[in-house]
């Protein structure tokens, strides 16, 4: 009889873990569709492939080396991880099985090379972004997510990161952060006085349904990374996690809804999108400790942070067409120094260093490959090129003809 029950649990845990990881993978649309969304119509074709090849280099590079990496026959509390090839071995008293564990971490590191997707378009190349993302997908993101998740140094600090604010959000940023800085701003964007020109997406339907998508998704991302969901203890904390992470997007979107009114007399959609996306990221730091009003009230700091740090990057002459960088990034950062305020085991210390770590590593890291890019294969289009769109230069098909054919008309 115990047998059966402990069949049972693994069984149940094991779907769960599954159903979770389909609905993070489901995110990967999420991004497509924001991302074309926010993105002139001459480069959607672009976008939406970046989005499925990343999608796909990333399950890749995890399963042959990413996954090992980051949990197989590590040192605990090391720095340094094996490095090895595929997943290992299931272990014996696992609660769920090893390929489910597998399935559900590799859709977060394609959600990480996502962020990156949004911040660099519009004017990288293809194929240099694509080299990127074997680098970041098959050795710095695992290299990074060992130290905490995978049992390393961060881990034994006491580190707090439950489902990845840090690990996934902000090191996505990061890595966008050091493309854009090589790459530079899309012609047009600023004038030789410091003026900022709006550069509109080409489709906000579109947009809106990604960052619902993305919502959805997310219940996959903060719910399964609770692991377990066979016993009351863990049904009852999925259903507050879930319960949170609404709660949270819910008032970033209204709070970014009520301060565009604020600043600018207008409800601008673009900047609600983003702080419904604000509210998931701070929330996912820790999804579990916030009461439902903590997580509104986090979701209220990100909502609104999130429009202030877009404003100030767009200043600073940072180009990020979708806002990724803040959103990701410095709500990311949000959320991991929030997490003191309600959970006894983490301290702001520890919280800090994590982030200087990872998010230090992961910029410098990245900087010296885009670099390296940039010196070689080039990372930029020409000015022609950016012109006439990504959509003709690297795919060689438009994602709306008739729009073309108008023009040229």
């Amino acid at each position: 009889m115990e047998n059966t029950i402990i069949e049972l649990k693994f069984s149940l845990d094991t779907f769960y873990f599954l159903m979770s990881g389909i609905l993070v993978m489901w995110m990967a649309a999420g991004f497509a569709m924001l991302e074309a969304g926010l993105v002139r119509s001459k480069n959607t074709t672009e976008i939406l492939t970046k989005n499925i090849a990343l999608y796909s280099i990333a399950c890749t590079m995890f399963l042959l080396i990413g996954y090992n990496i980051m949990y197989v026959d590590n040192v605990e509390g090391g720095v340094i991880p094996s490095f090895g090839g595929l997943i290992g071995s299931q272990a014996a008293d696992a609660n769920h099985s090893l390929e489910s564990d597998f399935f559900f971490q590799v859709v977060f590191v394609a959600t990480a090379m996502s962020i990156v997707s949004g911040a660099v378009a519009e004017r990288m190349k293809l194929w240099a972004f694509l080299v990127f993302t074997v680098v970041l997908t098959g050795l710095i993101y695992p290299i990074e997510g060992y130290w905490t998740w995978g049992g390393g140094f961060l881990s034994e600090l006491g580190f707090v990161d439950f489902a990845g604010s840090a690990i996934v959000h902000a090191t996505g940023a990061a890595a966008a952060l050091a493309g854009v800085i090589l790459l530079g701003a899309r012609k047009g964007k600023y004038g030789k006085n410091g003026e900022i020109y709006p550069i509109p997406g080409s489709n906000l339907p579109l947009a809106t349904l990604g960052t619902f998508i993305l919502w959805m998704g997310w219940f996959g991302f903060n719910g399964g990374s609770q692991l377990l969901i066979s016993d009351k203890e863990n049904a009852t904390a999925v259903g507050q996690i879930l319960l949170n992470t609404n709660a949270a997007a819910a008032m970033g979107a209204i709070s970014a809804l009520f301060l565009c009114k604020l600043l600018w007399g207008k409800a601008d959609l673009t900047m609600v999108l983003n702080g419904a996306l604000a509210g998931l990221v701070v929330i996912t730091a820790d999804p579990l400790s916030p009461s439902p009003l903590m997580a509104c009230l986090f979701g209220l700091l990100g909502g609104s942070l999130v429009i202030l740090s877009i404003v100030a990057l767009d200043k600073a002459k940072i180009d990020d067409p979708v806002g990724a960088i803040s959103v990701h990034g410095v709500c990311g950062i949000l959320g991991i120094v929030l997490i003191p305020v309600t959970n006894a085991e983490a301290s702001i210390v520890n919280q800090l260093i994590g982030l200087l770590c990872i998010i230090g590593f992961v910029f410098i890291a990245s900087f010296i490959v885009w670099a390296i890019l940039k010196q070689t294969m080039g990372i930029r289009v020409t000015e022609e090129e950016e012109l006439n769109g990504m959509d003709q230069h690297d795919c060689g098909i438009d994602a709306y003809p008739e729009f073309v054919s108008v023009r040229s008309n």
